[in-house]
């Protein structure tokens, strides 16, 4: 996948301190406490800023929060957007859906875990939760799409298919190691082949 191009304008500020660095960090945090257990005080200490300096970047923790979520919900959107924009059959669609979900998951492995770690306990939480069942909701219509289609087995639920697919990509941030030997795109073709293999409607391999 090319280099990430929908991040929101950064907010400039201390050489080594612009938004993008420093939600790095704070992210960081979020992952390592909990967003509710989170406190200004440890974000500051962490970026080495006073609460001031960090509210020059950030009107507040919520934000923070927002815009770590949009970092990676807005990507996976992004990747369903642009193979919905291609004419091609759904199994093709489906293969580059899971091949960039999975560099997006790789990329963006810290983000993502903070999106599954949601609890729900605000606003902003519940609405990104939504979106990621959305999500869901448009691979299984993909899933239901190649299955008509005949490029499916007729016995997977489509639903169920997607579920599995999606719990297969966001495995990815248990044991991913940005500094491993694997690389993403070659990794999303390995879960992608191991995909194919449960879904296929016969020996010939209907995604290719």
């Amino acid at each position: 996948m090319a280099a990430f191009d929908t991040a929101p304008a950064v907010r400039r500020g201390r050489p080594g301190h612009d938004q993008n660095s420093m939600l790095e960090v704070i992210v960081g945090v979020f992952v390592d406490r909990g967003y509710d257990a989170a406190s200004l005080d440890t974000i500051a200490k962490r970026l080495g800023l006073s609460k001031s300096a960090v509210y020059h970047h950030f009107t507040s923790k919520a934000e923070m929060l927002e815009i770590a979520l949009e970092r990676v919900l807005g990507e996976l959107e992004r990747v369903f957007d642009s193979a919905a924009a291609v004419d091609i059959p759904a199994i093709e669609r489906i293969g580059r859906i899971v091949r960039e979900a999975v560099v997006v998951a790789c990329e963006r492995q810290q983000y993502l875990v903070l999106l599954l770690r949601l609890h729900g306990n605000s606003e902003i939480e519940l609405t990104a939760m939504a979106r990621r069942r959305e999500l869901t909701r448009r691979l299984s219509l993909e899933f239901e799409a190649a299955r008509a289609a005949g490029g499916m087995r007729d016995d997977i639920d489509p639903a169920i298919a997607a579920r599995l697919t999606f719990g297969l990509v966001n495995s990815l941030v248990e044991w991913y190691r940005p500094d491993g030997q694997e690389e993403p795109e070659a990794l999303a073709e390995t879960v992608l082949s191991y995909v194919r293999s449960g879904m296929r409607a016969s020996e010939a391999d209907a995604g290719r």
